[in-house]
């Protein structure tokens, strides 16, 4: 993913011309700006990564010579290194005692915002919605909605957990824990969802080759793809999970090796799924999940190793996916979107979220204002951007779409989800601390 990135970055129009010592120098001056960013960012309040996007977005419009495709090759290794250390944080023993909760919160708030946003920017994107939020040329398909939602479905902990550390002694050890854990399900469960709605919205291949299927028989065949995504990813990610035991029990002797160990067991394990017929990225999350529930041969190698090994790299992984999107991104195409995207923003924050933590309070082991300051720390990271390149290529194949209007949605939908994460991190990111302030949850017993 990063050697990938850098090489785009030389290959850039405006520099074609410099000489090869001279692209390496940007690339070295590009990400020693990155790291100035984020500690500005840190110090003002908002997520470091969203400085990064933003000087990826301020840098140049259209900087780099890549195709979409190209694009979304990159952000696809990107998504699944994320996965994998995703799983790695999932440390069962460190949430024993409410992992019920954690991911009935995980796959229920997935869920559950999926269905009220993807309904809201249904909404707002047909004829009648354009007198509340103007600039759509033509109404968008519940299909379509419901991709853009589900990728906004996952949260970054890690984003929060930045935003936090100015007010780390205000925040429960707990909370912590559970933001975490948190985050690391609902990674994989805004994949099933986005994968749900893909198979039953999508064309299929059953309905190509039958002009007469009718609706419920193809409907059938996308879940049919869907449970073979599934089951083909969690089989093949339980499989890797033991040959990673095997592989550092046996070839792996020092911490240093572990990097290479893990790197190399991701990207195996994606391809080797894939080509099973099953999803990578569930695939790279059971196996970074069983990784780090393991008993290994080598007493110095455990689940703080394995994490403290690949937390460089997951970093360097998240701020190159940042970086490359809002140099990608070409802001005079955000405009049409900018209505719908800002109003399914504070939907997000002020009623998806919220209620998302609501409906399942009663289960919660948490107190009310522990479960509000859970319900406020729902920024969204890399993964939303990551997939809304993968909506982009899915939308053309919408079941009922028009083909003189897909190029458009397609450029929308990628608008709403840029235009969503900027706003969550900007104006969560910047109100987090006070209202851990306010709540003062560690005078709580």
């Amino acid at each position: 993913m990063l050697m990938t990135s850098l090489l785009a970055v030389s290959q850039a129009p405006g520099l074609s011309g410099v000489p090869l010592e001279g692209q390496v120098l940007f690339i070295g001056l590009l990400f020693l700006g990155t790291l100035t960013i984020s500690r500005f960012s840190i110090q003002i309040g908002i997520p470091a990564i969203l400085g990064v996007l933003l000087l990826g977005l301020g840098l140049n419009i259209n900087m780099l010579n890549i195709t979409h495709a190209e694009a979304e090759r990159l952000f696809v290794f990107g998504l699944a290194l994320l996965l994998f250390y995703a799983g790695l944080k999932t440390d069962i023993t460190s949430i024993r005692w409410f992992w019920k909760y954690g991911i009935v919160l995980a796959v229920g708030g997935v869920t559950v915002s999926s269905i009220l946003l993807g309904g809201l920017i249904w909404l707002l994107a047909s004829p009648l919605g354009n007198t509340i939020a103007p600039g759509f040329e033509n109404s968008m398909p519940i299909g379509a909605a419901l991709l853009i939602a589900a990728c906004l479905g996952s949260t970054d902990a890690g984003a929060t957990i930045s935003v936090l550390s100015s007010v780390r002694q205000l925040i429960p050890e707990r909370l912590k824990h559970l933001l975490e854990f948190e985050s690391s399900v609902n990674d994989p469960s805004a994949l099933l969802v986005f994968g749900l709605v893909g198979g039953v919205f999508l064309t299929s291949t059953h309905a190509i080759q039958s002009s007469h299927a009718a609706l419920g028989v193809a409907i059938l065949h996308g879940l049919r793809e869907f449970l073979q995504q599934v089951g083909g990813g969690l089989i093949v990610g339980a499989l890797f999970g033991y040959v990673a035991k095997f592989v550092i029990d046996h070839l792996a002797h020092e911490k240093a090796q572990l990097l290479i160990v893990a790197i190399s067991i991701a990207f195996a394990d994606y391809g080797f799924a894939y080509f099973l017929g099953g999803s990578g990225f569930i695939a790279v999350y059971i196996t970074g999940l069983m990784m780090t529930n393991m008993h290994y041969k080598h007493s110095e190698i455990n689940h703080e190793s394995l994490q403290e090994v690949l937390l460089p790299f997951n970093t360097m992984t998240e701020i190159t996916i940042f970086l490359l999107f809002g140099l990608l991104v070409n802001p005079q195409q955000l405009l049409p979107a900018l209505p719908v995207g800002a109003i399914t923003a504070l939907a997000l924050m002020l009623v998806a979220r919220p209620l998302s933590v609501l409906i399942f309070q009663p289960l919660s082991p948490f107190s009310r204002k522990e479960s509000l300051l859970v319900a406020w720390c729902g920024l969204r990271g890399a993964v939303p951007l990551a997939l809304s390149y993968n909506v982009v290529s899915q939308i053309p194949h919408l079941r009922g779409i028009q083909e003189a209007s897909a190029d458009a949605l397609a450029q929308n939908a990628q608008s709403i989800v840029f235009i969503v994460v900027v706003l969550n991190l900007l104006i969560q990111g910047l109100t987090l601390p006070r209202l851990c302030s306010w709540l003062q949850l560690q005078t709580q017993p």
